[in-house]
C-alpha cells in the first residue's frame, strides 16, 4: 500500500511517501520558501539527495513540482496511482477524534477551526484542496494534532470560565503535537519492552512550537497547549502562558487591536520576543544577557510542567525529549533536569552529551529518552490501520 503524506504548512510542504505496512520511505520531499523569489526543493530516495533552486508560487506549483520528481525518478507515475494521501492537520476541534476519509463536510469543519489555529488550519486545508485537484480519485485522509488528546479528563481539558462557554462555544483544552506525542509513546514502550498500557511517562516535544504531555497507562490525560497552539510551553515566536489580562490591558490601555495583540502573541513573543531571535542554535551562542535570559525562561516552564505532570502520574516511568531542540541540544536537556533528583530522574551527562537514546543512570527510578519523532510516520501508520478496517 502507497501512502503519501502531506504536511503544509504557510509557506513551505513536507511530503514523505511509505509503503505500508513495511514503513519503508519510497521518497522524501521538502519544498521551502513558497511564494519567495529564493525557494527550494529538497528531494531525497534511496541514498539520493536533491537540492533545488526554485521560484514555487504556489502549494499548487508545489506539488506539482514533487508529482514531476516522483516521475523523474520513477518512483510513482503520478499521485492519481497512490492508495491515499494523509493530511496533517492542527486542530480537529470536538469535531473529529479519529482518523477521518476528507469529503465537503469535514474541509469545511477545518474551515471553521482555523481561527484556534491561524498559523496551522489554513495552511493545512491549502495542502488539502490542492491534493484533491491533482488526484480527484485518490482516499484523502485528516489525521488531527487534537486526536490524541481526545482522552484528557474533564478536569484537565475544562477551564474554569463558566461552564455554559464550554457547552456552547466549545472553549476547552485541546492539546496538539498529538501525533508526535504518541509515536513518542509507542516507541518508549519498545524500548523499554513492555506495553504502553502499563508505563507512566511525560513526553516533551521541543521545538520552534513546543508542549508537554502527560500519558498515564498509554493516554494522554493532559498536556500543556490549550484552546489554540499558544499556551503552556516557551516557544520560537509563542508566549506560551501568561497572565489572561495582560491581553486585555494591550487593548484597553495601549490602544491595541485584537489583530495586533494575536499577531504580538503567537509571531513575535516567545525566544523571539525577548532576545529578537528564535532559532536556539543560534541563540546559545550567544553571550549577551537577553540570551541567557530567554534560555532560562525556555527551560524554566519546561521544569515546571516535569514536576506538575509527576504530580497528576504519581509514578513516572519514563522521561522523553524529542523534536529539533529535544533532539539535539544536550545542553537545554542538561539544564532541564538539574535538580530533578527529588523525582528520581538522574541524568547520566556523558551519555547525554553523546546524544545517546537512553541517558538516565542506571540508579534513575525514571529512565530518560532521547527519541527522534516521526509524525509522518505516525499518520501513515494510522491512516494504513484505519483503511484495513474499511
Amino acid at each position: 500500500m502507497k501512502i503519501a503524506v502531506i504536511n503544509s504548512g504557510s509557506s513551505s510542504i513536507k511530503f514523505k511517501l511509505f509503503l505500508m505496512p513495511q514503513g519503508k520511505v519510497l521518497a522524501h520531499a521538502l519544498v521551502e520558501k513558497i511564494g519567495e523569489t529564493n525557494s527550494t526543493i529538497t528531494f531525497k530516495y534511496d541514498t539520493n539527495k536533491h537540492v533545488i533552486p526554485s521560484v514555487i508560487k504556489t502549494h499548487h506549483e508545489g506539488l506539482k513540482e514533487i508529482n514531476a520528481l516522483l516521475k523523474k525518478h520513477e518512483i510513482v507515475e503520478h499521485f492519481c496511482v497512490l492508495d491515499a494521501i494523509a493530511h496533517r492537520v492542527v486542530h480537529g476541534g470536538e469535531y473529529f477524534k479519529d482518523v477521518t476519509i476528507i469529503d465537503e463536510e469535514v474541509i469545511e469543519k477545518i474551515k471553521e477551526l482555523i481561527p484556534l489555529a491561524p498559523l496551522h488550519n489554513g495552511a493545512n486545508l491549502e495542502g488539502i484542496l490542492v491534493s484533491r485537484k491533482k488526484a480527484p480519485d485518490v482516499i484523502q485522509i485528516a489525521v488531527f494534532d487534537t486526536a490524541f488528546h481526545e482522552t484528557m479528563p474533564k478536569e484537565a481539558y475544562l477551564y474554569a470560565l463558566p461552564y455554559e462557554m464550554y457547552k456552547q462555544h466549545k472553549i476547552r483544552r485541546y492539546g496538539f503535537h498529538g501525533t508526535s506525542h504518541s509515536y513518542i509513546m509507542k516507541e518508549t514502550a519498545k524500548n523499554m519492552g513492555t506495553d504502553a498500557k502499563k508505563l507512566n511517562m511525560i513526553t516533551l516535544h521541543l521545538g520552534n512550537g513546543s508542549s508537554a504531555c502527560a500519558v498515564k497507562n498509554g493516554l494522554s490525560i493532559d498536556t500543556s497547549m490549550g484552546f489554540t497552539p499558544l499556551e503552556g510551553l516557551v516557544m520560537g515566536s509563542r508566549c506560551g502562558d501568561i497572565d489572561p489580562a495582560i491581553p486585555l490591558y494591550m487593548q484597553r490601555e495601549l490602544g491595541m487591536s485584537v489583530d495586533e495583540v494575536d499577531a504580538l502573541l503567537n509571531k513575535h513573543s516567545g525566544l523571539l520576543g525577548i532576545c529578537r531571535d528564535k532559532d536556539l542554535r543560534e541563540i546559545e551562542k550567544r553571550e549577551d544577557e537577553l540570551s541567557k535570559v530567554a534560555i532560562e525562561m525556555m527551560v524554566r516552564r519546561v521544569k515546571k510542567y516535569i514536576g506538575a505532570y509527576a504530580a497528576i502520574l504519581g509514578r513516572v516511568d519514563a522521561l522523553v525529549f524529542t523534536a529539533g531542540i529535544g533532539e539535539n541540544s544536550y545542553t537545554i536537556r542538561e539544564k532541564i533536569l538539574q535538580n530533578l533528583e527529588i523525582f528520581g530522574i538522574e541524568l547520566d551527562k556523558k551519555a547525554n552529551r553523546q546524544n545517546a537514546a537512553l541517558i538516565s543512570k542506571e540508579s534513575s527510578k525514571v529512565k530518560i529518552f532521547v527519541i527522534k519523532t516521526d509524525e509522518e510516520f505516525e499518520i501513515a501508520k494510522q491512516s494504513e490501520e484505519f483503511l484495513k478496517n474499511q
